[in-house]
């Protein structure tokens, strides 16, 4: 798992530069805390085993990266939001606040140092570092405020709000800038060089470029913003498959944009590849239904090989691996994405 210059190849990328070789990430941490086989509720709430899963994880799988992203509702859960967490899953929301004028007015950003599990979360990501230490990179998670007022008041309350109450949409994600500004500097502080910034609700599954551009990319600008002056790297994440989607996204300026699957690599290289490092694009799904490893190795090849030219690209999957997939799945996209992650013709690391 030896990786010194992982940070550096990560800076180069983010620069738009050719790197010693490409970054090999992969959003495992549903399948990662599986194969650690623990509740998932002690998962949460235990930095201890937070740890003890992610370098279990990095040293089987050979990742150069750790996302500690347990779940979505980390600094919701003191807003307001309740959750429940079964055995073997990340929690899901049960119960929203509504979505008034009044519930924002007693909404106040909670203590990342007492507040529900935020400071389980903050230990986690202080222990990996000191287990890590730079041979990998860590990365905290916040959401963009789009997503985030979808996150506190439930989709459905939340693009009701946008279309009725635009103003009071606004509003929210006001808050929702200073929390998420907030939260990714308390994480940067733990020690995260990275913080991945999640805006699924913005993706086009919701919204149309017009209203992507009017409610959700200035608000997630001022966070990405916020965390690269903080000295960590913004990883902008909608799981997006829209080209025009992706090229509105590019005017955030993240450090990188996480490219979602069921779009053409290639294409998405060739229209931002000279503006924004990319990552992304596997699709899980299909590498979870592959009946042969070797459907495993062409689909890795595939996008490495897209993504890689010129460099600016970080290998990674679109959106999270499955729980329950072959760990032999995860461990041949590994390998062949070593295999090929080199700009030496024919070089290969030993893995």
């Amino acid at each position: 798992m030896a990786y010194p210059s992982v940070l550096t190849d990560v800076q180069t990328c983010v620069d738009l530069g050719v790197p010693s070789r490409v970054p090999i990430f992969a959003l495992g941490e549903e399948f990662d805390v599986e194969q650690y086989d623990i509740d998932y509720r002690d998962y949460i709430t235990s930095p201890e085993h937070m740890v003890a899963c992610w370098v279990q994880a990095v040293q089987t799988y050979d990742y150069d990266w750790v996302l500690l992203h347990p779940d979505d509702y980390i600094e919701f859960e003191p807003l307001g939001v309740a959750t429940k967490t079964e055995q073997r899953v990340p929690p899901a929301a049960v119960r929203y606040p509504e979505a008034t004028a009044q519930t924002l007015r007693g909404l106040a950003t909670p203590d990342g140092a007492s507040a529900g599990r935020m400071p389980h979360h903050l230990a986690g990501l202080q222990g990996l570092k000191e287990a890590l230490g730079d041979e990998v990179v860590l990365a905290g998670r916040v959401a963009a405020p789009f997503s985030a007022v979808a996150l506190l008041y439930g989709v459905e309350q939340a693009l009701m709000l946008m279309m009725m109450e635009p103003q009071l949409f606004a509003d929210t994600a006001e808050f929702m800038v200073e929390l998420m500004t907030y939260w990714a500097r308390e994480q940067i502080e733990a020690g995260a060089d990275a913080l991945w910034v999640g805006d699924c609700v913005a993706s086009s599954g919701f919204l149309s470029p017009a209203h992507y551009e009017q409610f959700a990319l200035a608000g997630a600008k001022r966070v990405c913003d916020a965390v690269k002056q903080a000295g960590a790297w913004a990883i902008y994440h909608a799981g997006e498959p829209s080209l025009p989607h992706l090229q509105l996204a590019a005017e955030i300026e993240p450090s990188m944009i996480n490219v979602g699957e069921h779009i053409d690599l290639a294409r998405v290289k060739e229209a931002l590849g000279d503006r924004v490092c990319l990552s992304g694009n596997i699709n899980p799904i299909k590498l979870f239904e592959a009946k042969h490893l070797d459907e495993v190795e062409a689909e890795t090849v595939a996008v490495i090989e897209a993504g890689k030219p010129g460099g600016g690209y970080i290998f990674n999957t679109g959106e999270g691996v499955p729980r329950t997939t072959d760990p032999q799945i995860i461990a041949t996209m590994m390998r062949t994405a070593k295999d090929h992650c080199r700009y030496d013709e024919g070089e290969t690391l030993d893995v």
